[in-house]
């Protein structure tokens, strides 16, 4: 499987932060899932992504190429869908699509049709009438009707309610069926993500956490719950944060099986969700 997106050694310095060394890769035909708390670098990371700002150091591969010599030919193929939509307010969508339309050399009018119908978007309507998730939705449709091989979605779903969001994971799952097209999402809803990720790249603080496939993180990474006699030097080194209560404790591991072998018959140990996952590593010990 060859790799979308190659990033290596990413670094951009701020006065007050740093994205420290950044590496991971989007395998094609693959959804990323890109989480961390606010402040922790994801939009910075999608930006340089976009050439929007300019790295200090590393390096960033879209299609092999790099982003900087091949700036134009690379957004020909990547779609944008955005938490806010720069829609003009007073157009339809068939007149903001004719002002689009033209940018790309690969557009595909009658691809264009088939989403807005396939996604129920009045044609007509001005785009100020739409409710939220229909704007999303249009977005969505931009961005796919020039055959982009790299949709990148920043915080699609906030702000959706669950129908529109579930029916957006929906087209999600359809989008790629398409062996050639991966979506890098970056999202602070990771119950989306545990229903249509098959990596995730976690960055805290502006340094990467994990990248790997979602199965190996849920497999992996578990709750422990027990009374405080359980806790001392040697097994609070188990865990990657530990929170204590007047009652007893919980906390994360990265090893669910080897947190089972030590404590067989003690406590309760479950897997974690991927918020589970973020909260305590962001939060750490408390």
């Amino acid at each position: 499987m060859d790799n979308i997106v190659e990033i290596k050694n990413l670094t951009k310095s701020y006065k007050d932060f740093t994205l420290d060394n950044l590496s991971f890769n989007v395998p094609r035909g693959s959804v990323m899932g890109f989480i961390g708390p606010n402040g922790s670098g994801k939009s910075t990371t999608i930006k340089l992504i976009m050439n929007l700002i300019k790295r200090n150091s590393g390096d960033i591969n879209i299609f092999g190429l790099d982003n900087l010599k091949h700036n134009k030919e690379i957004k020909q193929k990547i779609g944008f869908v955005y938490d806010e939509n720069y829609f003009y307010e007073e157009l339809n969508i068939l007149e903001m699509k004719n002002i689009i339309k033209p940018f790309y050399k690969s557009w595909n009018n009658n691809l264009f049709e088939k989403y807005i119908k396939e996604f129920e978007l009045p044609k007509k309507n001005k785009i100020k009438t739409l409710s939220k998730g229909m704007k999303m939705k249009l977005s969505l449709a931009l961005a796919l009707c020039h055959n982009a091989e790299l949709i990148i979605m920043d915080e699609p779903t906030s702000g959706l309610d669950p129908v529109f969001r579930s029916e957006l994971l929906d087209i999600l799952y359809n989008i790629i069926q398409d062996e050639n097209v991966s979506i890098f999402f970056s999202t602070h809803i990771t119950t989306d993500l545990e229903k249509i990720a098959d990596y995730i790249t976690f960055i805290n603080k502006g340094k990467l956490v994990f990248s790997q496939t979602k199965d190996e993180i849920i497999d992996n990474y578990g709750l422990v719950r027990g009374s405080k006699d359980l806790l001392d030097n040697d097994t609070r080194g188990e865990f990657v944060s530990i929170k204590e209560t007047g009652f007893g404790f919980e906390a994360l591991t990265k090893d669910i099986l080897r947190a089972r072998q030590l404590f067989k018959g003690k406590g309760v140990i479950e897997k974690a969700s991927l918020e589970d996952i973020m909260v305590y590593t962001v939060r750490g010990n408390v």
